[in-house]
C-alpha cells in the first residue's frame, strides 16, 4: 500500500489504558502530569476512564471497558485518525481474557503509525519528548488512495 502523510496536532488526542493491575499507577502518573495532559484531549477504557476522571478531575471520554469492547472502540479510533497517541500501562506478568483484542489494539496503533508507550518509562519519554507539545506530520497508509484505485 502507498503511504501518505498525517498532522497531528499541537492539542493530542490520548487514549489512556491500563490492565487491572496497573491501574493505580497509571492514576498516579496521569497525576503526576496533569499540566502536561490538562490541554489535550484525553480518551480511556471504560473503568480506567472512569477512575482517572474521579482522581485527576479532567474531562475523559470513556469508552466500554476493555474485554467489553473498549480496545476495539479505541482502534477504531486510531483507524479514524481520532487517536494520535496511546498510553497504555500493560502487564506482561498476567495473561488477560482480552489479549486477542490487545495484540489487535497495538497491530493498528502500529499500522497507523501512532505515538506508544506501553509502560510509565516509555510514557515519561513521550511526554517529554519536544514533539509532545508540536504539530507533527506521521507517514501513514494512503487508504483513500487505495480505495480509489481499486474502485475507480
Amino acid at each position: 500500500m502507498e503511504t501518505t502523510t498525517r498532522k497531528i496536532a499541537k492539542q493530542k488526542q490520548i487514549a489512556l489504558v491500563a490492565h487491572d493491575s496497573c491501574k493505580l499507577d497509571l492514576i498516579r502518573w496521569a497525576q503526576a502530569h496533569k499540566s502536561q495532559l490538562i490541554s489535550h484531549k484525553l480518551y480511556a477504557t471504560g473503568t480506567t476512564g472512569h477512575l482517572l476522571a474521579r482522581e485527576i478531575g479532567f474531562e475523559i471520554t470513556s469508552l466500554m471497558s476493555g474485554p467489553m469492547g473498549g480496545d476495539q472502540q479505541l482502534g477504531g479510533l486510531i483507524a479514524e485518525k481520532k487517536i494520535d497517541m496511546l498510553i497504555f500501562f500493560w502487564d506482561p506478568m498476567n495473561a488477560a481474557p482480552h489479549d486477542p483484542d490487545v495484540k489487535a489494539l497495538m497491530r493498528i496503533a502500529t499500522v497507523w503509525n501512532i505515538p506508544v508507550a506501553i509502560n510509565e518509562t516509555s510514557a515519561n519519554f513521550l511526554l517529554n519528548a519536544d514533539l509532545f507539545n508540536q504539530e507533527v506530520e506521521v507517514i501513514v497508509p494512503d487508504y483513500d488512495g487505495y480505495l480509489a484505485d481499486r474502485l475507480g
